[in-house]
């Protein structure tokens, strides 16, 4: 959805268009979508481990281990010199955590479902589906709050669909109370940050809202950009399809990445 609002064009790029050659989406590697993804595969690896074993192997040597996928061209970087500064940047992170854990050496929850989702609008026929971050546990009340980790240089837009969409899955797709919602901006705080937690019932209307848009323009098979000559946003898309950007290789989604 936040594809959509940014544009319809390079929503449909990234989400939809397949190439006729591959029968694979298309995706755009860069060097910021490469550090915040290895970021967050290391801090999703270890919530899976048990409490008291969670930090018994170094968070370092487990970013280090998945630094291995991004490395190079497959993570966007053009030079060995970019690549060590953002490089750098992540670790810096991962050492933050390690050093100032807080939630995260605690108890978490999982939901069972890979990708959690349910239905928003079965007379719409809307399914609403994402992956949280972090849900941590309080055996006090049997609650959790939500953490969403940050990796990028700017806060979070306070009009983002973001944390709605987490608050509406959390609740839905796990039984317990969600009692607080939190960024984590992880290149400059040692914990995470409060943020107003909305009521289901405006982050159902503002998210059904959206969600009818992108519904409608896939029914119409209607995807234009709101710029003639394209947007900052769909033109990187339209540089793969005009063959101005270098193959990869095979993400993990089994998708054609390119970088530019």
């Amino acid at each position: 959805m936040s594809d959509y609002l940014k544009c319809p064009r390079a929503y449909y790029l990234k989400n939809i268009y397949r190439d006729p050659k591959t029968n694979r989406k298309i995706s755009l590697m860069q060097p910021a979508l490469a550090l915040g993804q290895v970021v967050h595969d290391v801090l999703d690896t270890i919530s899976f481990v048990p409490v008291e074993e969670r930090f018994k192997k170094p968070l370092t040597d487990i970013f280090e281990e998945k630094w291995i996928n991004v490395t190079g061209s497959k993570g966007g970087f053009h030079t060995v010199e970019e690549e060590k500064k953002f490089k750098e940047r992540g670790r810096i992170m991962i050492e933050r955590v390690m050093k100032h854990p807080g939630p995260i050496s605690g108890k978490a929850i999982k939901i069972r479902q890979e990708l959690p989702y349910f239905w928003l609008s079965e007379e719409e026929n809307i399914i609403l589906c994402g992956k949280i971050d972090w849900l941590e546990y309080n055996d006090m009340d049997d609650s959790v709050k939500i953490i969403d980790f940050k990796t990028g240089k700017f806060d979070e837009d306070p009009d983002s669909l973001q944390l709605p969409i987490y608050y509406l899955l959390a609740t839905k797709c796990q039984t317990r109370t969600i009692t607080g919602v939190k960024y984590w901006y992880l290149n400059r705080d040692d914990e995470p940050v409060d943020v107003v937690l909305p009521s289901f019932e405006e982050s159902e209307k503002s998210v059904l809202e959206v969600a009818k848009r992108v519904a409608l323009a896939r029914k119409l098979e209607r995807f234009v950009c709101k710029q003639k000559d394209g947007c900052g946003v769909c033109r990187p898309f339209e540089n793969i399809l005009s063959g101005k950007a270098t193959f990869v290789g095979l993400n993990n989604y089994n998708q054609d990445v390119y970088i530019l």
